[in-house]
């Protein structure tokens, strides 16, 4: 079969199956986990049934397609604000905001509940555990981030500190609360110096978020 041809037929085979994850989570956001059913996705994506069921054995199995898909494009962006230039402590803070504002935007419901008993969100876990450890290594040795306690502790307490973004009412309040967490991970004798003005920074554009509502 020619190459051409390949590459046409997996390009199809992509294009419906990200129509179907797309579908899928609007009709749920729409009408509830419960009331969808794989007719409603054939119909709204617009091809057969039977072809549904080729690719996906149900509702279930696309929703959890479609997580996975969010998850990764969480990962690629933390990972992009990562890699960034400039000091450990300012991308490990651009990490840190942009990991708890996604904790934020996803409230505990039914589906949240549904998609985290996943394998691929113990390994994405994982994944941004080792991203922030690694951040956090790099600035110990630069004296930015405390050396005093295990990077893989730091990173731990970070991600269980930021799970509170979920229940916080406002981004401004989110952003207060990645302020408080990186005050957890400064240097001892860097604390009082830095606090003020990383404190304020922060608090600074948590006000300014407060103000555009």
């Amino acid at each position: 079969m020619p190459r051409l041809w390949n590459e046409t037929i997996e390009a199809h085979r992509r294009a419906v199956r990200d129509a179907t994850l797309d579908t899928t989570a609007a009709l749920v956001a729409r009408h509830g986990l419960r009331s969808v059913t794989m007719s409603q996705i054939a119909e709204e994506t617009g091809i057969g049934r039977a072809t549904l069921y080729k690719y996906f054995s149900g509702v279930e199995a696309i929703l959890l397609a479609w997580h996975q898909r969010q998850v990764a494009g969480h990962l690629e962006h933390l990972g992009a604000l990562r890699d960034q230039t400039g000091a450990a402590c300012e991308r490990l803070e651009a990490v840190l905001e942009a990991y708890a504002l996604i904790q934020h935007e996803h409230h505990g419901t039914e589906l949240a509940a549904l998609l985290h008993r996943g394998e691929h969100v113990a390994r994405a876990q994982q994944h941004l555990s080792d991203l922030i450890r690694d951040l956090l290594i790099e600035g110990a040795k630069s004296g930015d981030l405390r050396a005093d306690v295990a990077p893989d502790e730091l990173a731990s307490y970070c991600l269980h500190a930021l799970t509170a973004a979920t229940s916080l009412p406002s981004k401004a309040a989110v952003r207060r609360l990645v302020a408080v967490t990186l005050a957890g991970l400064r240097p001892a004798r860097a604390k009082v110096a830095g606090a003020s003005r990383a404190g304020a920074r922060s608090v600074g554009k948590a006000q300014d978020a407060d103000h555009a509502g």
